[in-house]
């Protein structure tokens, strides 16, 4: 179970429970768990959690590029007395 649940709703799903999701499905599916008139359904559920997870984790490295590259803010002390406008 996920750590990230102990606050908040236990029947949250978060990005790592869906991976996880997805890892079932992977495993399942190399056992042969799946009967062949249901592998178009668990195909279709793969895919879209898979495309999911690519583009969470494309936004979370945009966002931390974004935040590496972002100028660093002014500290509260230097902003409060005026030394970031040099005054």
């Amino acid at each position: 179970m996920s750590t990230e649940n102990k606050e908040g709703n236990p029947n949250d799903l978060t990005i790592q429970d869906l991976a996880t999701m997805k890892g079932i499905i992977d495993i399942a599916s190399e056992r042969s768990a799946f009967k062949p008139n249901e592998m178009a359904a668990v195909g279709i559920v793969y895919n879209k959690l898979d495309m999911f997870l690519k583009q969470v984790e494309a936004q979370a490295a945009a966002a931390k590029e974004a935040a590496e590259n972002a100028p660093p803010a002014p500290a509260a002390a230097e902003v409060a007395t005026g030394e970031a406008n040099g005054s």
